[in-house]
């Protein structure tokens, strides 16, 4: 089970914890709020296997890999993890593309300023994704306990 603490700006997983970013528009689960939802969920997909550190995604699908150069722009990059909720609160987050992934504003982990999905350093998502399985249990609450 993953367990996110948007308090921490933490995922925890088998005693492990790795640093990210969920919603700069705070918790929601309302469509076109850029919050992140909170509650329980399922892994519900895995994309991105076999391909490189840095692989951009558009609509879940490897359109090229990021050059490194700054921009402002929020990219998808090397795994996603999508998720689907499991209650009626946050039963359309599958549907507001609600993801794990890798970013590539890694220097901002730890700071509240996705548009809504949960982001990871590059290396830490291609880690986590070789740890998870489809229909794994995730808990995003807003504190750790």
């Amino acid at each position: 089970m993953l367990k996110i603490s948007i308090s921490k700006q933490n995922l925890q997983i088998n005693g492990k914890n790795y640093p990210i970013s969920t919603a700069k528009a705070g918790i929601s689960s309302v469509e076109d709020s850029g919050g992140t939802p909170v509650g329980e969920f399922i892994i519900m997909g895995k994309f991105g296997a076999e391909e490189p550190i840095w692989t951009i995604f558009q609509s879940r699908k490897p359109v090229g890999v990021w050059d490194g150069k700054e921009i402002e722009e929020d990219l998808i990059l090397s795994r996603i993890l999508t998720l689907d909720g499991c209650e009626r609160s946050n039963a359309n987050t599958l549907q507001r593309h609600i993801y794990i992934h890798g970013t590539n504003q890694e220097s901002m982990l730890g700071t509240p300023v996705s548009h809504g999905c949960i982001r990871m350093s590059n290396a830490d998502i291609i880690e986590l994704f070789d740890l998870v399985e489809i229909g794994e249990t995730v808990i995003i609450k807003e504190d750790d306990g």
